[in-house]
């Protein structure tokens, strides 16, 4: 099993969408950097958990947790013409962006915020701390453990 962090802006799609969602499962879809496309149809498995991560609001951090259900397919929304995520150059031969499916574990009980993130010396190899610019990214072991650690702390 592997850990990853997901970056979302919950005004586009948050943890509560995905706990709502049928059956509290989503495709993980909109991926549009290319780094973050090979760790999803490199590296994410079965089984793998996810730090669903909120960005690009008033309270950004960690806020909850999701597992992988699905590994990586053709990202349907890019053959889309109506969708914000359609890429002009994909072809069902030879397709340029994937999807994984995640399924909503639970909520942390606080969320857990990049300002605490990066203030914690323990956190050593989450790429978050360095470039957070990635919307898909691995969690160290050890650096999952600190994060899950600082919901109790």
């Amino acid at each position: 099993m592997a850990y990853w962090l997901f970056k979302t802006e919950p005004d586009a799609f948050s943890l509560d969408d995905l706990k709502n969602a049928p059956k509290k499962t989503t495709l993980w879809e909109g991926v549009r950097n290319y780094q973050a496309r090979n760790f999803m149809r490199d590296g994410v498995k079965i089984g793998d958990l996810v730090m669903i991560y909120h960005s690009s609001c008033k309270q950004v951090g960690v806020a909850g947790i999701a597992i992988v259900t699905k590994e990586a397919y053709p990202d349907p929304t890019q053959f889309d013409l109506s969708s914000d995520y359609y890429d002009a150059k994909a072809t069902s031969e030879n397709p340029r962006w994937v999807v994984v499916e995640v399924t909503y574990q639970s909520h942390l009980k606080k969320l857990v915020s990049l300002k605490d993130i990066k203030a914690n010396d323990s956190i050593t190899e989450l790429a978050l701390k360095k470039a957070g610019r990635l919307s898909v990214m691995p969690v160290t072991e050890h650096d999952w453990l600190q994060i899950v650690k600082m919901v109790s702390t």
